[in-house]
């Protein structure tokens, strides 16, 4: 068995989802949940088909996201893993929709963070063994930090009180 470290490729900005899934429905399945969720959503998935023809299969609403969710689909290489990207909205937005979708069986990671997915590759294939999901804590939030942290979360509409 090896054991590789892998990072995701992705601007700063974008927020991705990565799942494991177990059947091609996923790929529409997942498309119908992201458009309802959010109106305009801009996304691309991919999904590592584990049998049969082992194919990635994609869909999205942006081709750039489309790319994104391919590539790193092909980089990662692992059997029923399902990559999301998301270009106009937050992981919190969908996730739970996600979750609730019957062939999703494990979120790994929903971020716009660096990752680092490590993975497991033996004589059968690849398997996603955890994720590195940003960088370690420095400390413990002071006083002024928690109220910066809310002032933040009532700008940008997640709170209102």
């Amino acid at each position: 068995m090896k054991f590789l470290n892998i990072s995701i490729e992705k601007p700063a900005e974008i927020n991705f989802i990565l799942a494991q899934s177990h059947f091609i429905k996923t790929v529409e399945d997942c498309f119908e949940t992201l458009v309802e969720a959010v109106p305009g959503i801009k996304f691309g998935l991919a999904f590592c088909e584990a049998s049969g023809p082992k194919k990635i299969r994609k869909a999205g609403t942006d081709e750039e996201m489309v790319n994104l969710a391919v590539k790193n689909a092909k980089k990662i290489g692992a059997g029923h893993s399902l990559f999301i990207f998301l270009k106009n909205t937050f992981p919190v937005n969908v996730l739970n929709r996600i979750k609730n979708l019957s062939e999703v069986v494990n979120i790994y990671c929903a971020t716009a963070n660096p990752v680092e997915v490590i993975i497991a590759e033996t004589k059968l294939g690849r398997s996603i063994l955890g994720v590195v999901d940003g960088n370690s804590p420095v400390g413990v939030e002071n006083e002024k930090e928690t109220d910066e942290r809310k002032g933040f979360l009532r700008k940008i509409g997640y709170k209102t009180s």
